[in-house]
C-alpha cells in the first residue's frame, strides 16, 4: 500500500472539499485574528481568508481593529474622512450600517479604521463595561453575516481584550520564526484570562503557520516545534512565503484576485475550506 504523502506539519496531506452552498445567512461566528507580535501575517491572512470564504458564498465582515488601518488599505477602502470603528466604539455613531463599506470582492464588507482608533483606549478607560463595547457593536449586525473577522492590533491592550470578549474563537497567525513563537504562550494566557473573566464561550480555533519557507531549516524547525506543542490546534494548511502576498497588499487586492494562479491564492482557499470542515465557519 502506498504511504500517504506528508505535508509540512508532518501529518498526512488532506484534501478539503469545497463547502456546500448556504441556503440562508447568519448569525455570524466572530473570530479574532490575534497575535501580539507584529509582522506575522495577521492582516494579510484576514484579508485573504475573508476573500476566500466570500468566494465560497459566505457573507463576511472584516473589522479593522488596528489604528494602522492596514486591513482597510489592503482592501482598497479609504479610511480617512469616513466614519470608522472609532466612532462606533465611542458611541458617536450608533448604527454600524453607517460605517460598513463594501469592497470590490463580492460578499466581503469591512468596518474601516484609522489612526483615530489609537485614542480609543484612553477614552474607554472610564467607561462602564468597557471590555464589552465592541461586542455590543457587532451584535447589531451579526445576523447579516456568516463570519466576522476582527483584525487585532499587535498588542494585548484594551482593544484586543474587546476583540476577544466579542469573539467566539481566536485564530492565531504565526510566522514560522523563533521570535514569533516566543509570544504565543503569553497570548494563550491572555485568552484564558478573558475566557475565565469575561467571555466563557471563547475558544482557541487554531494556529495558522504563515511565511513558511520549506527551504530553510529554521522554518521547518519552528513548524515542528509548534506542532509538537499545540498538536491538532495547528491547521494542516500552511501559508508559504511569497512576494505576491505583499504585492497584492500594495495593489489593495486579495491575492486571490491579484495573482489567482499563485500558490498563495490556493493556500488561502484551502485554509477557508479547512475552517469550514473544522466547524469554525458555517
Amino acid at each position: 500500500m502506498a504511504q500517504a504523502k506528508l505535508g509540512p506539519t508532518g501529518r498526512p496531506e488532506q484534501l478539503f472539499a469545497p463547502p456546500p452552498k448556504l441556503s440562508s445567512h447568519g448569525p455570524a461566528r466572530i473570530i479574532a485574528m490575534c497575535n501580539q507580535k507584529g509582522g506575522v501575517g495577521k492582516t494579510t491572512t484576514t484579508i485573504n481568508v475573508g476573500a476566500a470564504l466570500a468566494r465560497y458564498g459566505r457573507r463576511v465582515l472584516a473589522v479593522d481593529f488596528d489604528p494602522q488601518g492596514a486591513l482597510s488599505a489592503g482592501l482598497g477602502v479609504p479610511a480617512h474622512d469616513v466614519p470608522t470603528i472609532y466612532e462606533l466604539m465611542l458611541g458617536k455613531i450608533d448604527d454600524p450600517h453607517e460605517v460598513i463599506q463594501a469592497t470590490e470582492t463580492p460578499n466581503l464588507d469591512v468596518i474601516p479604521a484609522n489612526i483615530d482608533l489609537s485614542a480609543a483606549e484612553v477614552h474607554l478607560v472610564t467607561e462602564v463595561a468597557r471590555e464589552q463595547i465592541l461586542a455590543s457593536v457587532l451584535r447589531k449586525v451579526s445576523d447579516e453575516y456568516d463570519v466576522i473577522l476582527i483584525d487585532c492590533q499587535p498588542s494585548l491592550g484594551l482593544l484586543t481584550v474587546n476583540a476577544l470578549t466579542a469573539s467566539h474563537g481566536v485564530l492565531i497567525p504565526l510566522a514560522s520564526e523563533f521570535f514569533a513563537l516566543r509570544g504565543v504562550a503569553l497570548l494563550i494566557e491572555t485568552i484564558d484570562k478573558v475566557k475565565s473573566r469575561l467571555n466563557p464561550q471563547l475558544t482557541l480555533d487554531g494556529i495558522v503557520t504563515t511565511m513558511y519557507d520549506s527551504r530553510t531549516l529554521h522554518s521547518r524547525e519552528v513548524l515542528e516545534r509548534v506542532v509538537d506543542t499545540f498538536g491538532d490546534s495547528v491547521f494542516d494548511t500552511v501559508i508559504r512565503r511569497t512576494v505576491k502576498v505583499p504585492d497584492a497588499s500594495v495593489a489593495a487586492q486579495p491575492v486571490l484576485d491579484y495573482a489567482p494562479e499563485n500558490p498563495a491564492a490556493e493556500a488561502h482557499l484551502t485554509l477557508a475550506r479547512e475552517m469550514v470542515q473544522r466547524g469554525l465557519v458555517a
